[in-house]
């Protein structure tokens, strides 16, 4: 059963984003093999974050806060009392949260003379939205830029903040971007809720011509794959952020339903 949503669909932005992030990394290199043989190749790449605020996710990302693998406390045998005055007791006790090791998927598209890379895919999750993995993250991208790398962003994610801020960056909720190596600029793709997502161009070494990287089709796939429908609840709100009134009304009407 596909997606009742044209192009992205905001219920994957939840408990579900873990699985959606892996599989859509692993089904873009499915994509674009064929057309990068024999001179490159696309390889997945996993790199691992420390969310040390996973609290914010709880509800959303993180079911509840058991996945959080908060250590058990153990038993403590009271110390003796110095002195005889009484000590006030806490009136509330919290468990310890601890950080969660978030793995991240990328796509990295290398030569397959030299291996060396020439162009990444970037799937942003929650933790690179957000501080203090935004600030590593930035980092990262300069590198990359620095490095001569192309650089593609496929950010499917309505909450955190974007790994860069420009005057006329687009107020939408999902992003595409492409920041070509050496060149100066950043060519983006803003996409609504009622958009589909586009394809878009994977450049090479410079001589060969781009890859074509068709994004609603991957989403589709995995989608369909996955049985994402079986997970969903669409009677039930998306995950926050909540959405504007013009697209809950349009999702009323994409829904067949008269309120959610």
């Amino acid at each position: 059963m596909p997606s009742p949503f044209p192009g992205m669909d905001p219920y994957l932005e939840g408990y579900l984003w873990s699985d959606v992030h892996n599989a859509l990394a692993s089904k873009i290199r499915t994509f674009l093999v064929p057309q990068l043989r024999p001179k490159y190749a696309a390889r997945l790449e996993v790199y691992v974050v420390e969310d040390i605020s996973p609290s914010s996710e709880i509800g959303i990302l993180y079911p509840d806060v058991e996945v959080l693998q908060i250590r058990q406390r153990r038993d403590v045998t009271p110390t003796t009392p110095t002195s005889n005055i009484a000590t006030t007791p806490a009136p509330l006790t919290l468990p310890v949260i601890q950080p969660v090791e978030v793995r991240i998927p990328t796509v990295e598209i290398r030569d397959t003379a030299n291996n060396v890379l020439v162009s990444c895919i970037e799937i942003l999750s929650p933790v690179n939205k957000r501080e203090p993995g935004l600030a590593d993250y930035r980092k990262k991208r300069q590198r990359l830029y620095n490095a001569n790398v192309h650089l593609i962003e496929i950010d499917l994610l309505r909450r955190g903040n974007r790994p860069f801020n420009h005057p006329r960056l687009p107020d939408v909720p999902y992003l595409i971007t492409l920041t070509r190596a050496g060149s100066g600029v950043i060519d983006l793709w803003p996409v609504t809720l009622q958009d589909t997502l586009p394809t878009i161009p994977v450049p090479l070494r410079e001589g060969d011509p781009d890859a074509v990287l068709e994004l609603q089709a991957v989403l589709n796939a995995i989608y369909d794959e996955a049985g994402y429908d079986l997970s969903i609840d669409y009677t039930q709100p998306p995950p926050p952020p909540p959405l504007s009134d013009a697209d809950i009304e349009w999702m009323y009407k994409r829904l067949g339903k008269s309120s959610l």
